[in-house]
């Protein structure tokens, strides 16, 4: 895991065409990405296969948002959402989510879908706040434990 790679201000930028894709099994483990992924985060295709999907988790993006997605798609549902991601070189980059389970013939979740692209700047700058608003209670509330 990526504990000690820095945190920086820098902004990757995410054109309007691009679309990042990714696939994880059901344990969230990447088994396929675009390039764009791999642009996007900085890692190696090499790095990235395999790996749990929050390898590029941002400390900034509050623990109860992926509370939320995995509790949507483990009842067979769709989520969107905005989220930021860290990249290996510590930059960072906002991206709209459509997120989805993968069904078998059977109905029976195998695996989960996400397409992102770039988000509107004004609903990120509605977010942040909000997002630096949780962060700040589910860490009051892990440092009063």
């Amino acid at each position: 895991m990526r504990t000690n790679l820095p945190v920086t201000t820098v902004e990757y930028p995410i054109s309007d065409e691009t679309i990042i894709v990714s696939k994880t099994d059901l344990k969230g483990k990447l088994t396929y990405f675009t390039a764009a992924f791999v642009a996007a985060s900085g890692f190696t295709e090499a790095e990235l296969i395999g790996q749990p999907h929050n390898l590029v988790r941002h400390p900034d993006m509050p623990r109860a948002v992926f509370k939320l997605l995995w509790d949507t798609l483990q009842s067979k549902q769709e989520i969107f959402a905005y989220v930021v991601n860290l990249a290996k070189d510590g930059s960072h980059y906002w991206v709209f989510a459509h997120v989805t389970p993968t069904f078998d013939e059977r109905g029976n979740i195998v695996g989960y879908h996400s397409n992102r692209r770039k988000p509107d700047p004004v609903q990120i700058e509605r977010i942040k706040p909000i997002y630096k608003t949780l962060c700040a209670e589910e860490a009051r509330h892990a440092n009063a434990k």
